[in-house]
């Protein structure tokens, strides 16, 4: 989803998978939205993943469990300053990286040509195929760009404070599809992966009615309030979230006049239709 709520792309998962294959190709394969910042949870990340973005043109942004734990990486030889040195490693070989930069180069062009798939390369590449010299060169890289993360994660508040904003939208995007989808998707509905897609893409499109719908009658109140001269700050509109359900029936039927649009719809049923009444 973007930093402004829409979802721009949707595309059906297995649960209990890392999910940072699937967010880098939701990236990847949408051409509407140019991304330099994919924010994900804990479970969006690896280090692999972490190289793989850069290479793909974006930084993967996620926000990690048990900071305290996580330790900084450097090049070897680096001088570590006292002040971080309990909780630095110089180890990197930066050496060993360039030496095997043209494979993950290659990976990377494979990803973005469509040859292969973010989700394949990171299964391909996950934690079993440590020992792979093109693995092992990955994540020494991606320890280094999350070394300069938590960098800015840790010094830059704004940049904190907006990461964190992003990952609650998208935990409020969530909340609201289980609010319009309540049941569950039987084996008959969802069997194939292109039954699977159109559930997905169907929700998608709700949520985005939805939340379209809400972010009209806000601003609807913000040019009434603006007409009596009562100004709202940016930055606290920013902060309201068009996913509440209030003033939304989600249980009622909807019906659509198909045949007004049976034209656009199926223009070849209704081309055969004049044929047989003519």
């Amino acid at each position: 989803m973007r930093d402004r709520w829409g979802i721009f792309h949707a595309q059906p998962i297995v649960l209990n998978e890392r999910q940072a294959g699937a967010a880098i190709e939701g990236v990847v394969r949408q051409e509407r939205v140019e991304t330099t910042q994919l924010v994900v949870d804990t479970h969006g990340y690896t280090d692999f993943a972490m190289t793989l973005a850069r290479l793909l043109g974006f930084d993967l942004c996620p926000r990690l469990k048990e900071l305290t734990q996580r330790r900084l990486f450097v090049p070897r030889g680096m001088k570590v300053p006292e002040e971080i040195a309990a909780v630095c490693e110089a180890g990197i070989d930066t050496s060993f990286i360039e030496a095997h930069w043209d494979s993950l180069v290659h990976l990377a062009a494979s990803v973005s040509s469509g040859h292969a798939s973010a989700v394949s390369a990171l299964a391909r590449f996950g934690s079993a195929a440590r020992g792979d010299p093109i693995y092992d060169a990955g994540v020494q890289l991606g320890k280094l760009l999350r070394t300069a993360f938590l960098a800015d994660y840790f010094v830059n508040e704004a940049f904190r404070r907006e990461l964190r904003r992003l990952l609650n939208r998208g935990e409020a995007v969530n909340a609201l599809k289980r609010a319009i989808y309540t049941g569950r998707v039987g084996p008959a509905q969802a069997r194939r992966a292109y039954e699977m897609q159109a559930v997905s893409d169907a929700l998608s499109l709700l949520d985005n009615i939805v939340m379209a719908w809400n972010t009209a009658q806000m601003q609807a109140v913000l040019d009434r309030w603006a007409n009596r001269r009562q100004i709202v700050p940016p930055e606290l509109i920013g902060r309201v979230a068009p996913t509440r359900l209030e003033g939304i029936n989600l249980r009622g039927v909807f019906r659509f006049p198909l045949e007004r649009y049976a034209q656009q719809i199926l223009p070849s049923q209704a081309t055969a239709k004049t044929s047989a009444v003519g």
